[in-house]
């Protein structure tokens, strides 16, 4: 009998531990799909309502309206072949889409995946890489270009010794309007190139004058790779586009032309626009333009600009690249003539405009860049107060390039409108 109460007791107390232990690893589990839960939730962040749903689809349907009747229109006027499009609110991608065709010849049309040369649109990304890097505490601004490339001179010493990081970032290094820009077109390497700045007369001395550069602004890039001991298409792709999940972004050459789905660049022909060769130029110099990508990395990019991914960098540290360096003086540039434009800068990779709407006098912020490579013309366009970012990737030289900004900006601007009236006679 003793045995037998021995055995109950036993087996009551393997039946509580079982029941416990189930009780704890339940309890974990549950709480490890709330938290992926959660971690959906916050990195989307879709509609929380039906109201909210109906708005968001409403909306996107507006601009997807607008856009293809002003695409429409270009398309047949003959100012446009393609264009990849992306407009961003808040952290939603609201428009993630192509207009027009890859190739003039073939019926094949741009779709949000089609992949475009950004151009100088790659200046952005370095000027964020180089902030990414900073708040790490592994570079700074100040820090001199000859520290970390021996074999760089400009002009004489007391020029050299005070080229900045924040110089060659800014176009503010004392260097001729496109310096060596050729030699960059010509394939050579940036180290080859950082030697034979001594040849160059400087116009100003460092950080007071702006004058724009490719060559130069490159040499953030191997600053960089020394700073970190990487190369920068490694550190793009490490810091920015793997996280971002920009899978078809892209910054050498043998990627590009394995991509299928590619917009071919054109040149203007008397009756219209002919394909061209897809060129190996700038991927010596990544820095200055040398990355590829289509609408829906862009958005997804934008996104990131208007700090919706905290978890990869900090809000702070992204506005380092948008300070204003150098005022950008004039009103000749075709963005200084923009509505109610006010005045420009530069910062580190972004042009900064100020610009006021209606009869305020409250000035809102751009943060701006187009690009131009291989035939390809861009813009981009993060407005931060209205938390929207617009980016047009077009595969011909289109002279729409000049106003597609403000004019997508009215579009949007329209569509939200729209919406709010509608809302308000709802209540």
């Amino acid at each position: 009998m003793q045995k037998y109460k021995i055995l109950i007791a036993s087996a009551l107390i393997v039946f509580t531990l079982s029941a416990l232990t189930s009780r704890v690893f339940r309890s974990e589990s549950e709480t490890k799909v709330q938290k992926a839960e959660t971690a959906v939730t916050t990195s989307e962040k879709a509609p929380r309502n039906t109201k909210e749903i109906h708005l968001y689809a409403s909306r996107q349907k507006d601009l997807q309206t607008a856009l293809k009747a002003y695409f429409k229109k270009a398309i047949a006027k003959g100012d446009v072949v393609g264009a990849g499009v992306s407009i961003v609110k808040g952290d939603s991608i609201l428009i993630s889409d192509g207009f027009g065709r890859k190739n003039s010849v073939e019926n094949n049309t741009v779709n949000g995946e089609t992949v475009f040369r950004l151009g100088s649109l790659s200046k952005g990304f370095a000027g964020m890489l180089a902030a990414n890097i900073k708040d790490e505490g592994k570079i700074n601004w100040t820090d001199r270009v000859s520290d970390y490339l021996p074999e760089f001179e400009l002009g004489d010493g007391s020029n050299t010794k005070n080229v900045t990081l924040a110089n060659i970032l800014s176009h503010t290094s004392g260097t001729p309007y496109h310096s060596y820009t050729n030699l960059v077109e010509a394939g050579l390497p940036l180290n080859d190139i950082a030697k034979r700045f001594k040849e160059v007369m400087p116009i100003s001395k460092p950080g007071i004058m702006y004058s724009y550069q490719n060559a130069m602004f490159a040499l953030c890039g191997e600053m960089m790779k020394k700073a970190t001991g990487k190369k920068i298409n490694t550190l793009l792709d490490d810091r920015f586009f793997k996280p971002l999940e920009m899978c078809t972004t892209s910054t050498d050459y043998e990627t590009l032309t394995h991509e299928l789905n590619i917009a071919m660049p054109h040149v203007k022909i008397r009756h219209g626009w002919r394909a061209a060769k897809i060129r190996d130029n700038y991927y010596n110099a990544v820095a200055a333009g040398g990355i590829s990508s289509n609408a829906h990395d862009m958005g997804r990019w934008m996104r990131f600009l208007l700090g919706h991914n905290p978890d990869i960098m900090k809000s702070d540290a992204i506005n380092e690249a948008f300070n204003p360096f150098i005022e950008i003086s004039g009103h000749s540039k075709y963005y200084q003539r923009w509505p109610g434009h006010t005045r420009s800068y530069y910062g580190f990779g972004w042009r900064i405009h100020k610009f006021t709407e209606g009869d305020s006098n409250f000035e809102k912020t751009i943060w701006h860049h187009g690009g131009s490579v291989n035939n390809y013309r861009n813009e981009i366009a993060v407005y931060p107060e209205a938390d929207l970012g617009i980016c047009v990737l077009l595969n011909n030289n289109s002279p729409i390039a000049k106003t597609v900004i403000p004019d997508l900006y009215e579009i949007v601007k329209e569509v939200y409108k729209k919406d709010e009236v509608a809302t308000q006679k709802m209540l």
